[in-house]
């Protein structure tokens, strides 16, 4: 199966390469772009290069797709963006998306994300079409909520100590967007 890429006005979505390796570890080796991750900040760029490979063998196993979102004039790598937790049988999928924090507030991860909606909820999606997509964010990551809201997800609720990552619990808000709930932004 080929790895579909995407376009926007501003952004092309594409498969990470080996490249990308740098441009990658530059993101999650700020402690701002990871405070509400599952993960520590990167120490070496081999973290970044084993991410790719992770990624990459996500999709080609079909459990999830995980696309580079580069500025269209530049082709300069900003963040990553995709689905994780692809369920076909039950239509379902988790959505995750990180930006470089430059690049914050300028409305990319919402228009990464409308585009990779779009394709989720239709027949072209790769993995079959979904019908609900949801996104879990740690309390207080409100600029995540809020990309989340302008999108059309719903907050469902509070899953309790549902994550456990840096040596502690963390509570998580639960986001469902369901495929007749979406619409173009």
């Amino acid at each position: 199966m080929q790895f579909p890429e995407l376009e926007t006005s501003r952004l092309i979505l594409n498969k990470l390469s080996k490249v990308d390796g740098p441009a990658l570890f530059e993101i999650f080796s700020d402690s701002n772009v990871v405070k509400y991750y599952d993960i520590d900040v990167y120490k070496t760029e081999e973290q970044s290069l084993d991410l790719i490979d992770f990624f990459n063998k996500r999709f080609d196993e079909k459990n999830g797709i995980r696309w580079a979102i580069r500025v269209k004039e530049t082709g300069k790598l900003i963040g990553t963006c995709g689905l994780n937790s692809l369920n076909p049988k039950m239509k379902s999928a988790g959505i995750g998306y990180e930006l470089a924090p430059h690049y914050w507030g300028l409305g990319f991860a919402t228009e990464a994300l409308q585009k990779v909606i779009e394709l989720a909820f239709s027949t072209d999606a790769p993995f079959g079409e979904l019908y609900r997509i949801q996104a879990d964010t740690m309390i207080g990551n409100v600029a995540s909520e809020s990309v989340l809201e302008k999108l059309g997800f719903r907050e469902e609720g509070i899953r309790r100590s549902s994550g456990y990552w840096k040596n502690e619990f963390h509570d998580l808000k639960c986001f469902g967007l369901l495929k007749p709930e979406f619409k173009d932004i």
